[in-house]
């Protein structure tokens, strides 16, 4: 919904919901992903899926995570809507190999592991991170970077709020589009 399209990513706990309504708060246009997009899905087909049943909480977590997708028809719709000067779309995807190439930038937020269990450590319990198992797949991604998206531009996201998101803006303008990406 941008003339320019950002990604903001990050595992949870990193600060991407905290951000987007920095970013909101400053006027700008913010597709909060993990609300308003994602669904478990095949991150290969996009197919909805019903979660099964695990004995272990560990195994759901880490399914739950390994299918957390958004449509992407969807984000493709978003990124083609050239209403706003820029949008900000803020959230995790295991299928965003389908369409970060839309993206003008890649922003991913990052933080030590003791800021990261700290913030995860007051998470409510209906909240993602907020259960020991989660928390322990987090902590194993922040360490792996495995669900990280590559040549993404980082972010020390450890300080206040409205810093990284000055960060991120002084980022934004005259960025080169990512490699593949038509400029028009």
């Amino acid at each position: 919904m941008g003339v320019r399209n950002y990604l903001i990513e990050g595992v949870s706990g990193t600060g991407k919901t905290a951000v987007a309504e920095e970013l909101e708060r400053r006027g700008h246009h913010v597709i909060h992903g993990d609300r308003a997009l994602a669904y478990l899905g095949d991150p290969l087909n996009g197919a909805p899926l019903d979660r099964p049943a695990f004995a272990d909480e560990a195994d759901a977590v880490a399914w739950i995570n390994a299918h957390w997708i958004w449509p992407v028809d969807t984000v493709r719709s978003l990124v083609a809507d050239r209403t706003a000067p820029m949008s900000f779309f803020c959230g995790a995807s295991r299928n965003s190999q389908h369409f970060i190439d839309l993206f003008d930038e890649v922003f991913v937020l990052e933080i030590d592991l003791g800021t990261l269990q700290g913030r995860l450590a007051r998470r409510p319990d209906d909240e993602f991170g907020g259960h020991p198992a989660e928390r322990a797949l987090i902590a194993r991604l922040h360490a792996t970077r495995e669900d990280i998206p590559e040549d993404a531009v980082v972010i020390d996201a450890t300080g206040p709020v409205a810093s990284v998101v000055d960060d991120i803006l002084s980022r934004c303008t005259g960025t080169a589009p990512r490699a593949g990406r038509d400029c028009a």
